[in-house]
């Protein structure tokens, strides 16, 4: 075989202007895992992290530490499933599992992502309450229909400009969220001692695996499967390791802007809301946290709080349109499905049921559909005859089916620990 020539030795990077366009480009590549990292700083996650910082402090900080490491993981391998074999990875399970398995494991996927969507549309409607006094019904009914207005853009306009609109509520959630450490008193020093693992009870494993549930979303791991296939359609062997290379990027970055709102959430909350009365609600944390830390800073927090609302319950949905069309084979208007889903949220909010706790159930309720993802997730794309060269190393397998491992043995301990406490 004739040896072919070397290629031509380029300058440094900052010096080839070939090369710097080239690195452009891939961050241009980046979007569909700041779209998916909308899951992790959704409403859900305010009432989890506002609830344990309130209650325990900084105990909990090492559970949002923990979940954001296997939160880089977990997304990179959703992703990396699309990409590599141009389906989501609903579809890839719809193909492999007959009909009673499929409509079993649909029916688990689709209670996740009303779990989901019932947080969203809660903390929305809260936020609208907070901020301008509209009553919390009336709250939802506009949550649903501006993130229509938002589906809409996603629909007539592209994925790209969705990505962009999704992108800029993303940054409206972190200066509303984060704000509010520049102006706190934060024990950094108990924040570190809160990196060591421990509980406190049963009731702290209860809000960790909240938390958990929060981070870690079983629709963030569908979706985004199916955002990376969709943003990059088919792909050649040679685009492949580029695009594989981009995202990597696209979820490192993703993920430490969504664990950073998250841990700023509990040290805010642990600063600012302990031992305080009546923050036992996000209304009531708000509240505290205007008295104590001034009413720009609740504000802020307000629209932080709002903006999660939107563009995570229309994330939610996309989930939802994808799961469907994956396991079943159902394609529903996005529109159509997005007032189908609306409607227990809205039952929730007219029969006055505490609206934060059923954020924080909701959470639990997701964490225990995370192994439904996972699980399905980790052996596809371990497996050759799926992802070809692309499969898992045997380091990867193993860092995965540990990440797996860990949930389902915090989803098991909150299940003995809250059996026996209710003994």
């Amino acid at each position: 075989m004739a040896q072919q020539a070397d290629p031509p030795v380029e300058a440094p990077a900052a010096d080839n202007p070939r090369t710097a366009a080239r690195q452009r480009r891939l961050h241009w590549l980046w979007g569909p895992a700041f779209v998916a990292a909308i899951a992790y700083v959704d409403p859900g996650n305010v009432a989890a992290n506002l609830t344990a910082g309130a209650r325990y402090g900084y105990l909990l900080v090492w559970v949002l530490v923990v979940a954001n490491l296997m939160a880089v993981l977990v997304q990179y391998l959703s992703a990396k499933t699309g990409l590599v074999t141009g389906r989501s990875l609903p579809e890839l399970l719809g193909q492999r599992l007959r009909r009673g398995p499929r409509l079993l494991y649909w029916a688990q996927a689709e209670l996740v992502a009303a779990a989901t969507d019932l947080a969203e549309v809660l903390g929305g409607a809260i936020a609208l309450q907070i901020l301008f006094g509209v009553p919390l019904l009336w709250g939802g009914v506009i949550v649903g229909a501006v993130s229509m207005l938002l589906l809409t853009v996603q629909s007539r306009r592209g994925q790209r400009s969705f990505e962009f609109v999704v992108m800029g509520l993303l940054l409206v959630i972190t200066i509303g969220f984060v704000a509010g450490l520049f102006v706190s008193d934060v024990a950094w020093g108990e924040a570190a001692a809160g990196l060591v693992p421990r509980f406190e009870g049963t009731e702290s494993v209860l809000l960790a695996a909240s938390m958990l549930g929060a981070t870690v979303m079983p629709h963030a791991i569908y979706v985004h499967s199916a955002l990376a296939r969709d943003r990059h359609g088919d792909t050649g062997k040679a685009a492949l390791g580029r695009l594989l290379r981009a995202t990597r990027g696209d979820v490192l970055a993703s993920m430490l802007v969504a664990g950073a709102v998250n841990i700023a959430m509990l040290l805010l909350a642990a600063d600012s809301l302990r031992g305080v009365a009546g923050t036992d609600s996000i209304q009531g944390a708000h509240q505290a946290i205007s008295n104590t830390l001034g009413p720009a800073v609740g504000a802020l927090f307000g629209i932080g709080l709002l903006a999660s609302g939107l563009a995570s319950t229309s994330v939610g949905c996309y989930a939802g349109a994808s799961i469907m069309a994956g396991l079943l084979k159902v394609r529903v208007p996005m529109l159509a499905r997005r007032v189908v889903t609306l409607a227990p949220a809205l039952v929730v909010l007219a029969l006055g049921v505490d609206p934060t706790w059923a954020l924080v159930l909701s959470q639990v309720l997701l964490s225990v559909g995370i192994p439904f993802a996972l699980v399905p997730l980790v052996s596809l794309t371990g497996n050759r005859e799926v992802m070809g060269e692309q499969a898992n190393s045997l380091r990867l397998r193993i860092a995965a089916w540990t990440v797996v491992g860990l949930i389902v043995a915090l989803n098991l301990a909150l299940i003995v620990l809250t059996v026996a406490g209710i003994g």
